[in-house]
């Protein structure tokens, strides 16, 4: 169920609604490097410290040249609230039916509470101007995720 993608692989182009209804593509962060992150549940405890910490670290990312987008299989109502209850300032993606996190390797068997479910796996992957992987993590820790990719990406 899960291919997980690798460094110098071509990222997989996708078009989701963001919080607003409005479609986002892929090919809107041609020519810089994004970050794309993969998240369970919008409002969660996890999902919630991982996407304040982007927030939190949104001015270095940019101003070393990368764009934060989230992906969940929230709904674009649910993703507005959780943008305007956090402050979240970077596009929030709707990926109900899962085809993208799937196609980006974010979704398939993971261990919760000792049992194994499917779902979304939190996993980050960095795609570079020319449209291939640069880095990908899958099944990450939320908390200090983000000071730990910062690193893997030289950001200061």
């Amino acid at each position: 169920m899960k291919n997980e993608l690798a460094i110098g692989d071509p990222a997989p182009s996708f078009t989701l609604p963001d919080a607003d209804g409005q479609p986002v593509g892929l090919a809107e962060f041609r020519d810089r490097s994004v970050v794309v992150y993969f998240y369970p549940k919008a409002e969660t405890p996890g999902c919630t410290t991982e996407a304040c910490d982007f927030r939190d670290n949104l001015a270095s990312l940019q101003g070393a040249g990368f764009s934060v987008v989230g992906v969940s299989p929230d709904t674009p109502e649910e993703l507005a609230s959780f943008s305007s209850n956090h402050g979240l300032a970077f596009p929030l993606l709707s990926d109900v039916d899962n085809e993208v996190a799937k196609a980006w390797g974010a979704y398939g068997e993971k261990e919760r509470n000792g049992e194994t479910v499917v779902g979304i796996i939190r996993s980050t992957v960095v795609v570079g101007a020319d449209g291939r992987v640069q880095h990908a993590e899958y099944g990450v820790d939320a908390k200090g995720h983000v000071a730990r990719l910062r690193e893997q990406l030289s950001v200061v």
